[in-house]
């Protein structure tokens, strides 16, 4: 698999995994959602939030990268985040209908990169202001990597809850090399 295929199996995994996290965690009450079980971000709620606040973040630095303009742009009006716990949605759905807008945006921003796009670099502040420039495919390996992360924390809160998420790995979208290739619409 090359890296612009990575990049879009990534971003492929990373939308379905939230619409899944998301309605499983839709089926806890609002007591459950928002419980401090001790988890970085406290609760289920507040994980979640991080991602999105992240994701935000990350995204608003990819965006001011020449070759992702364009694609970013719908961010542009989107205030960045003060803080990594900051406050994004104030209930679950309107977290839901934030966290599919940007997991859409992902996607078509990923389905625009070059394999050339990965290779730049990308100047940037990280959140106490100090600078730095590292190479965006790395960039991006990290950005899925962070969301992976604590969307693991996320199904074990969930599953203190009595919910089960079941299989969550990657491995379940790439394809097995012996199976015959399925036709795509």
């Amino acid at each position: 698999m090359d890296r612009i295929a990575h990049v879009r199996t990534m971003a492929h995994y990373n939308r379905w995994m939230n619409e899944r996290l998301y309605a499983a965690a839709a089926t806890l009450d609002h007591d459950a959602l928002h419980a401090d079980r001790g988890a970085f971000f406290g609760s289920l709620f507040g994980t979640l939030n991080h991602i999105v606040v992240a994701d935000t973040v990350w995204l608003k630095r990819f965006a001011t990268h020449p070759a992702c303009l364009t694609a970013l742009a719908p961010l542009r009006d989107e205030p960045m985040p003060a803080a990594l716990a900051a406050p994004r949605c104030p209930d679950l759905p309107a977290l839901t209908e934030h966290r599919a807008r940007l997991d859409a945006l992902i996607s078509d921003w990923t389905g625009t990169l070059t394999d050339a796009d990965l290779d730049l670099a990308l100047p940037y502040q990280n959140m106490r202001g100090i600078p730095a420039t590292r190479n965006v495919f790395a960039l991006l390996m990290h950005f899925f990597n962070h969301q992976t992360h604590h969307r693991g924390q996320a199904t074990t809160l969930l599953s203190q809850s009595g919910v089960d998420m079941g299989a969550t790995d990657l491995l379940l979208l790439i394809p097995d090399l012996n199976d015959p290739p399925v036709a795509t619409p």
